[in-house]
């Protein structure tokens, strides 16, 4: 956890418990190490055939302020790719950026 600068976290939304559990891994991998929210992803994995549903998906906040994607990797796994390059191009911004304002308080 130390030095992160991102996390994803994987849940299956048809298992009521995941809904809790995730709540906790939010709590210690994004609260605790004082990242942003837009440095974490939600991944709502529905297993091949369940027919999850799709649509507005009701979390507790602040989890219902994360960036959220439906996964399924048998419907659209191509959907999951670009929303992932996408999530790991904002991490390497905000990287870069933060890396920028060091060197600049450095310089001056």
């Amino acid at each position: 956890m130390k030095d992160a600068h991102g996390v994803v976290i994987i849940f299956n939304p048809d298992i009521p418990s995941h809904r809790k559990e995730i709540e906790m891994w939010y709590s210690c991998f994004v609260q605790q190490q004082l990242l942003q929210d837009t440095q974490c992803l939600l991944i709502a994995h529905h297993k091949p055939g369940s027919g999850g549903d799709k649509g507005k998906l009701s979390l507790s906040p602040p989890l219902n302020k994360l960036k959220l994607v439906h996964s399924n990797l048998e419907d659209d796994p191509e959907e999951i790719r670009m929303e992932f390059i996408k999530y790991l191009k904002s991490i390497i911004n905000s990287m870069s950026e933060s890396r920028d304002r060091e060197e600049m308080s450095i310089i001056t």
